[in-house]
Parts: C-alpha cells; structure tokens; sequence
C-alpha cells in the first residue's frame, strides 16, 4: 500500500477499506479458542488486568473501560510501570489479558515470568500466536492481519483496529453471559447520557406526601388546594378501597368553571375524568415520555396491578433528567 500518487479521498477509501478487511477477517477466527478465552474471563475472580505498549496499550485501556462499564471489574497496567514496581496490584486470582502485534514485545515479555509466580491465567491479543506471549499465555486469539491501513505498511493502524474489536468481541459476549441488563448498565453511568435513557419511572416519580391524591368524596376547595400544594397541575382521585378512579386537571378546572362557576359545591368524583392514563413503575422514563407524547399530557399517573396509587410523573421530571 504506497499512496503516493493517490489523492486524499482516495486514499482515506482504502484506509477504511483495509481497517474494515482486518476486522472481517476476525470473523473466521471465532472458533474454540475464543470460547476457551470467554471461559477464563467468565470464571474470573479476581479483576481482568489489559496490559500492552504504546498503541497497544491505548487500545487496552479502551478495552478496560468497556468491560468495567459492562460490569466486569477491569483496569489498565502498564507493562513498563509494572515491571518497576505496580505488579503488586496482580492478584492470583485475576486474568491478564495482553495485546501485542509482534508477541515479543519486551516490557511485556519480562512480565511473563512474574505473572506464572503470581498465579493468574494469562489471554493473549497477538498477531503471532506463534511468538513467545503467544506459546506462554492460557489462551491465545490471533488477531493477524495481512497489512496495516498506513502507506507505508508502518503505523499500528488496522493491527490496533482489529485487537479493539476482539476486544469488543469478548467484552460483548461476556456481557451476555454474566446476564447483565439494562438496569447494571444505567446504574453503573448515573451521569451519562445513556444510562439517563435507561431510568426507570419509579426513580423519576413523585411518591408518597408529594404525590397528588383525594378522594371521590373530596370536595373542591380540597381539591383545589391539593393541586396547589403539590405543583404538578393535576390531582388523582380514588375510590374508597385507594383504587385509582380518575384524574381531574388544570385543563379540567378551566372548562369546568367555564360550564358551572358554582364548582365548589362539587366533589372530586363528579367532575373527574374517568379512563386515566396509567403506567407501571418498572416501565423505562423514556417510554413514559412517549406516553405523555401520544396522548398529549403533561403528567401521567404509576399504578401497580390494583390500580392503586404508587406516583405521578410528570414532564418536568424527565427534563430534569435531561432525557428531552
């Protein structure tokens, strides 16, 4: 791959192009040893320790972040800083997982000896199963490509491509063996735009005193000033076993008085509107907000399965949230 008459378009082309080949070529490879490879992380106890130099190692770092973020503990160790001293953070119970193009790169051979006394299993990243990382290491996956994205066949570009998505690879699956859900994600990134998606109504809801509620015996002066009190433009109304038979609103008041100014005389149970829109707490804030958007309200009312009362979410919660 020269590039040397070629004009920048087309080069960019064929540097996606080759990326894209490496990571297709993987796709063969997923065979025993990947399946042995995800069973030694599954099994792990301990912590999963990426480790590599240079490019190699800003790929490990990613590939740490991710399985962190996905619930499996996992940390980055630099071979060089590990050698002059951070080998006290390996356990024998952990997992190292090591990537290395050529498998013979140097901080991380002198770490072999030392990870065999401490005890911990050892999956190698190369593009050489055969070097010496490759033949030490519990299981090795061949992350071997035919050429690097780089004209002149030099810069770690589709070798460090292709070892981040085997890395995704492993991270993925064992998500999916270890069961983690929506729910781990979104309480492992409380402050991320992606976990914010995934609360659920029941950690967005009004509850409890602050949550609007009368009777269908409660006259309005009561009702008035529940809505007041609570702010949230609406009120529930139940029946005499808490069963949710209504919700009268802002919007209700205005026509109401529109029809009948001598509303205060009314109870809550005669000018009530029936066939309330309801959800579940375990439903997804993100769907309550299409709910609200659907049906064109500002606050919908959380029942469990007697209909009973449990919340009220309202718009304002879920800006609060930042999902909208």
């Amino acid at each position: 791959m020269t590039g040397s008459t070629s004009s920048p378009l087309d080069l960019a082309r064929k540097v996606l192009r080759t990326e894209a080949a490496a990571i297709l070529s993987l796709v063969d490879r997923i065979d025993s040893d990947f399946e042995r490879a995800l069973e030694v992380l599954v099994d792990c106890r301990g912590r999963v320790v990426v480790t590599g130099m240079g490019k190699s190692g800003i790929i490990c770092r990613k590939i740490a972040a991710t399985l962190s973020s996905t619930g499996t503990s996992a940390f980055f160790l630099h071979p060089a800083e590990a050698i002059h001293g951070d080998l006290g953070a390996l356990r024998d119970d952990d997992v190292v997982m090591a990537l290395s193009h050529s498998g013979e790169t140097e901080e991380l051979v002198r770490l072999l000896e030392s990870i065999r006394r401490i005890g911990a299993r050892l999956i190698a990243i190369t593009g050489a199963p055969d070097s010496t990382i490759g033949r030490a290491a519990d299981v090795t996956l061949n992350c071997g490509i035919t050429e690097e994205a780089c004209p002149m066949n030099l810069v770690p570009t589709a070798s460090t491509t292709a070892a981040l998505a085997l890395g995704d690879a492993l991270a993925m699956t064992l998500l999916v063996r270890k069961g983690f859900r929506e729910e781990d994600f979104a309480s492992l990134h409380p402050g991320g735009k992606l976990g914010r998606r995934l609360i659920r109504v029941e950690h967005a809801m009004h509850v409890g005193a602050a949550s609007p509620v009368v009777r269908t015996s409660t006259l309005m002066p009561d009702v008035f000033h529940e809505m007041s009190s609570k702010r949230l433009g609406m009120t529930c109304v139940v029946d005499d076993d808490g069963r949710l038979a209504g919700v009268f609103t802002d919007g209700d008041l205005r026509r109401l008085m529109t029809r009948n100014p001598d509303v205060l005389t009314l109870s809550a149970g005669e000018v009530m509107t029936s066939g309330a829109i309801t959800i579940d707490r375990h439903l997804l804030a993100v769907e309550a907000l299409k709910v609200m958007e659907t049906h064109k309200i500002t606050s919908v009312v959380v029942v469990d399965g007697d209909r009973r009362v449990e919340g009220v979410v309202h718009l304002h919660d879920l800006w609060r949230t930042q999902m909208v």
